[in-house]
């Protein structure tokens, strides 16, 4: 999902509007068996070799402790930089812009200076990667496995996940214990749980004033102004910190989140949220949509309890598409705005 790759936002979160939830695209997920991660063999438990998993495709073994790690997506860059491992070479998701802060951080701290990338824009460069000789190719955050793996199977072992559908639904946490079975760090991934959930939870404790507060995200695409906090969408960053949906969530789904601009007074709610990824392109522009006199009339609006969320800095997407590295780093931009807009400053 940038997942995965950051480069495609604009596109993926324009497919969100025609149902794809946004704020679940990987970070919710299900109970159900075609939503869990890779099955590993009981070594892998273990931290033993060779490691044994299933996929969509076939079967991937990992003979021994790969060394040399390729990437396919921004969202496996992340995990493999979470799990403290600097990929041999990895899709050029920047396209010339600057490295978000999150991902510079973590390759600042190992020591990388600057990864080795392939160009993307035709999708993945399978010779580029092949001439990297990986021990293992990640590929638990991609959606183009289903046209990559046959090509990338015979470079080197592809580690990714065991139904097709698991592309939009796996967790973060999914993703990431998968990629790690398959690297022998299983307690690595772990602590990088541990330590995000702790994150989350300090955030939580400091600003007890969200607590039961509801919330509107809302995303304005270039169709439609969504409603992206529907009633079925999973628990996202937003209500971990401590915030609600509004009995209005129950209105909206997926497949139904348009908001008409003679029914904004559907997006009020204690704290409202506004991001807008596409700028002036989408439906409505900053100015239009803030200068509305139904929208200013919104009680969110009125008392200063509205919020924009920037997109520029990566923390829209990272909203969108939470992984094992952004999500901290999502926690920490968000909460003094939401401070800001809960106080009504």
């Amino acid at each position: 999902m940038s997942f995965l790759d950051r480069h495609r936002t604009l596109a993926a979160l324009t497919a969100t509007a025609a149902g794809l939830g946004l704020l679940t695209a990987c970070g919710g997920g299900s109970s159900d068996t075609a939503d869990k991660p890779a099955a590993a063999s009981a070594d892998a438990a273990k931290g033993a070799f060779p490691v044994s998993l299933k996929n969509a495709w076939g079967d991937t073994e990992v003979k021994k402790k790969p060394l040399k790690v390729a990437t396919v997506s921004d969202g496996d860059t992340d995990i493999a930089l979470a799990l403290g491992i600097v990929p041999v070479i990895t899709p050029d998701v920047e396209d010339g812009g600057k490295v978000p802060e999150y991902k510079q951080r973590a390759i600042d701290k190992l020591g990388a200076g600057k990864l080795k990338t392939y160009d993307d824009t035709d999708g993945t460069a399978y010779e580029a990667i092949a001439a990297e000789a990986p021990d293992v190719i990640l590929g638990v955050n991609t959606w183009e496995m289903d046209k990559d793996y046959a090509k990338l199977s015979p470079i080197a072992p592809v580690v990714t996940y065991t139904d097709k559908a698991q592309a939009d639904t796996l967790t973060w946490q999914e993703r990431l214990k998968t990629a790690a079975k398959a690297l022998g760090l299983e307690a690595k991934a772990d602590e990088v749980i541990a330590a995000n959930e702790k994150a989350t939870a300090d955030a939580a404790a400091a600003h007890p004033e969200f607590k039961g507060k509801t919330y509107t995200y809302t995303v304005v695409h270039p169709e439609q102004i969504s409603f992206m906090s529907y009633q079925a969408q999973d628990p996202g960053v937003f209500e971990k910190l401590g915030f609600a949906k509004t009995d209005k969530a129950k209105n909206y789904a997926p497949d139904k989140n348009a908001v008409s601009l003679e029914n904004l007074d559907q997006l009020d709610a204690d704290v409202l949220l506004v991001t807008y990824p596409f700028g002036d392109r989408g439906v409505i522009s900053p100015k239009e949509l803030e200068g509305n006199k139904l929208f200013q009339s919104l009680n969110s609006v009125k008392g200063k309890h509205f919020a924009v969320i920037p997109s520029d800095n990566n923390l829209a997407s990272s909203i969108a598409y939470p992984d094992a590295l952004n999500a901290p780093w999502a926690v920490e931009q968000l909460t003094p705005l939401l401070a800001k807009a809960v106080a009504g400053q």
